[in-house]
Order: structure tokens, then C-alpha cells, then sequence
């Protein structure tokens, strides 16, 4: 099943954003300009600017949606301005204003390292949630090495651990859950690959990582459908009487039961629970 991603919508501009405003005068100061050489392949010479000049210049880009330099200007109140107040915020605006861009490895590595030197800032929450948000946000098709995904969820997971009564949790939540459900459906095409080409063990294996591993999800009556396929296929009778029974008695409604049930039927058999029988085991586990 795959993850409907939103863009650029759940995470929005953190407390940071807020304009420079240390004292009309320097506030309303013109911006100096950068002097470029005559040669064009020499960097332009470095100007210093009041830090308010630099950092408003910035919200003005992020405004008019011009991330990029925003992103540059935001590093320049950094540069030249390591001790001040604006110096963190700029940090974190940077970061926010790469993330807006897709510039997603700019944007985690200045979340890692405000992460890393600002602990206790008033907005660690929101880096967290942003920097796991950057994984989320490149979330590849089922088809594909699912490391992205792996990484949003462990991002996710340490967004709701760290800050469970934040703002930011329930959004990282629910983004669990699809993240969990994207898994799932890459080891369930996994698992149908081997099916289809007669690799039973290999594809009973996968079915049943995920109905230990991922029972939460949409993708667990289908998994126990495959089993019972797997299991016919072998000719292990006993578990694929036992894992339709499963099957039927928590998604009665299901077609995939529907499909078990003709299965069984077929080769004379009925869904039936067995003394010792993993699914039975680990499905009372879990309930």
C-alpha cells in the first residue's frame, strides 16, 4: 500500500521566524552591498553587516519564497555573528528554509547540529520534528530500498518518546503509522515475489514479519491469506487450517477470508484451531 506524502504542509516555520527587531534605527538601515572583484572567478570580498540587516534581509527571501539565498543569508548571521541571540535562530531558519527548498541533507545536517549544540532551546522539539520530516518527506515508492522510510520512523519515534506533550506529536504519530504501514506493504511485495515463484519458506518467512512486527497495519489479512496459501502449498494442512481461523475469527468480513475459506474448502478442509500452532501462539500475544 503505498504513503500518501504531504508536501511542505505539516511542518510549519518554527517560534524562531520571528523578524529582528532591535531598534528602529539599525532596523531601517540600508543593506550593504557585496563588492565583487573584477575578476569573475575571485570569491566577493566580505562586507560586514548589523545582524538585524542580514537577518531581516532573510525573512524577506523566506517571504518571497526564495529559499535558497534566504538559506545563505541565515548562515551569514552565523558567520558574522557567532554570539548572538540571532545566531541560534538563524540555525534553525536555515534548516527550515533548505527543507522548504528539498534540500534535504542541508536541512538535516543543520538540524543535527543544532540538535547537538542546542539541547535545551526552547525550539528542540521542532528540530526533531522537522529533521524526521526530512526523511518522511523522501519516502520512495514500495518497489525501493526503503532506508528513508526506516529513518522517518525512527525520527518519528523519538519525536513522540522526547516530547510526548509537544505540538508536534500527534502529527509524528499518525506519520508512525503510515511510515509503519509503507514497511509493511515492502516486505508483503517481498513476500508475493517469493510466493509467485514457488519460494514458499522464503515467503512465509516475510508473512509472518509482518504479522508479528506490523499487526497494526491495513496489510495483516492479507499476510495471513498468504500464509494459508504458503501452507496449502506445502502441504503443512495443520497451520493453514489454524491461520484461516485466525484469519476468520478477527476479520470475518475480510474477502481475503473469503479467499481462505475457498482455499480450504477446496482440498476438503475447514479453518480450525491448533494446539501448538504459531499463529495461535503469537496472535494471543498480541491480543
Amino acid at each position: 500500500m503505498a504513503v500518501s506524502l504531504g508536501r511542505k504542509t505539516s511542518a510549519r516555520a518554527p517560534a524562531a521566524g520571528r523578524r529582528a527587531r532591535l531598534g528602529h534605527a539599525l532596523a531601517t538601515g540600508a543593506l550593504c552591498l557585496l563588492l565583487w572583484s573584477c575578476s569573475s572567478d575571485k570569491q566577493p570580498e566580505y562586507v560586514e553587516r548589523p545582524v538585524e540587516d542580514i537577518y531581516n534581509s532573510a525573512m524577506d527571501k523566506m517571504a518571497a519564497g526564495d529559499y535558497t539565498d534566504a538559506a545563505t543569508e541565515f548562515d551569514e548571521v552565523e558567520r558574522q555573528h557567532p554570539y548572538s541571540v540571532w545566531a541560534t535562530k538563524a540555525q534553525l531558519m536555515a534548516a527550515y528554509a533548505n527543507y522548504q527548498e528539498d534540500h534535504y541533507d542541508d536541512a538535516i545536517a543543520a538540524l543535527d547540529r543544532f540538535i547537538q549544540l542546542h539541547p535545551g532551546n526552547d525550539d528542540i522539539a521542532y528540530a526533531y520534528y522537522l529533521r524526521a520530516i526530512c526523511y518522511y518527506e523522501q519516502i520512495s515508492d514500495i518497489g525501493r530500498d526503503q532506508k528513508m522510510t526506516e529513518k522517518a520512523l525512527d525520527g518519528l519515534q523519538e519525536v513522540v518518546r522526547r516530547f510526548p506533550n509537544s505540538r508536534y506529536a500527534r502529527d509524528a504519530g499518525l506519520k508512525i503509522d503510515l511510515a509503519r504501514d509503507h514497511l509493511a506493504g515492502k516486505h508483503m511485495a517481498i513476500g508475493r515475489y517469493y510466493l509467485r515463484h514457488g519460494n514458499y519458506l522464503a515467503a512465509i518467512n516475510r508473512f509472518k514479519l509482518v504479522i508479528k512486527d506490523y499487526q497494526t497495519t491495513t496489510h495483516v489479512p492479507e499476510a495471513l491469506h498468504r500464509l494459508v496459501e504458503a501452507y496449502l502449498a506445502l502441504g503443512v494442512n495443520d497451520e493453514a487450517q489454524a491461520t484461516a481461523a485466525v484469519l476468520g475469527h478477527n476479520f470475518p468480513g475480510s474477502p481475503w477470508y473469503a479467499d481462505s475459506y475457498y482455499l480450504l474448502t477446496g482440498v476438503d478442509l475447514r479453518p480450525a484451531e491448533h494446539e501448538g500452532s504459531w499463529i495461535s501462539q503469537v496472535w494471543h500475544s498480541i491480543l
